[in-house]
């Protein structure tokens, strides 16, 4: 089976060159999709050059929006150019590391889950940001629980690996940080298969690029509440 990763990037210059790296000692059969969501730090330029020289040993393909329009904009553009057969996030930072993504895909590729999701929690090996960070993620974590009926330790990770058309079928429509709300709200609420892994996660400061901030976890309370009002069957495609 064929995997996409998709990547949303804005302003990541420092890392998104290791990331891509790293990738290519990924043995997957994969594409790699880099949304470059408005990008005002030489990130598009250099993404240019990569694919015309064919700086890396696989599909590399990149899709640019002159505006930016949040984690979310670019996480939809991404999934709805995604060919494989399986689609997964990769974070333009080196906070996951991409090496851990064939072990995440492998429960789709041999059909015993429709979804996967990476969780921090569940390692005993994941850096915070912060406590409050921290609590937040739990909280959120909790409310999807809580709210769609499923045990989900880590609602807000990276690490979210779907069958493609199961992915499209959400029909998503958040822009920012509250995607992550939406992709595990809509997985629970589709009665996805859905299984949690244990990942290892190191956590860069604000100083070092993080952008995920408290206003976000705010917007994934009320995302997940919306969410849970209003939600029906009848808003997904058969």
């Amino acid at each position: 089976m064929k995997t996409t990763i998709v990547i949303p990037s804005y302003n990541e210059m420092r890392t998104l060159p290791a990331v891509l790296k790293v990738l290519a000692g990924v043995r997957l059969d994969k594409e790699v999709i880099v949304v470059d969501d408005g990008s005002r730090d030489g990130t598009r330029e250099w993404l240019d050059k990569a694919v015309a020289d064919k700086a890396f040993p696989y599909e590399l393909r990149v899709i640019k929006h002159e505006a930016n329009k949040g984690k979310g904009g670019a996480l939809i553009t991404g999934f709805s150019a995604a060919s494989g057969d399986i689609a997964i996030v990769q974070d333009a930072d080196l906070e996951y590391d991409p090496s851990q993504i064939p072990a995440i895909v492998r429960p789709i590729e041999e059909g015993r889950a429709d979804a996967v999701f990476g969780s921090r929690m569940l390692s005993g090996k994941a850096e915070t940001y912060s406590q409050l960070y921290l609590a937040g993620n739990k909280f959120l974590s909790f409310l999807v629980s809580l709210f769609f009926g499923v045990k989900m330790t880590d609602s807000y990770t990276c690490y979210k690996a779907f069958r493609t058309p199961l992915l499209r079928k959400m029909a998503l429509v958040s822009n920012g940080f509250e995607i992550e709300a939406e992709l595990s709200c809509k997985t629970a609420f589709l009665g996805l298969r859905f299984e949690e892994l244990p990942i290892v996660y190191t956590s860069r400061s604000r100083q070092e690029g993080k952008k995920i901030n408290y206003r976000d976890a705010v917007k994934g309370v009320l995302k997940i509440l919306w969410l849970r009002l209003t939600l029906r069957r009848g808003d997904f495609n058969e």
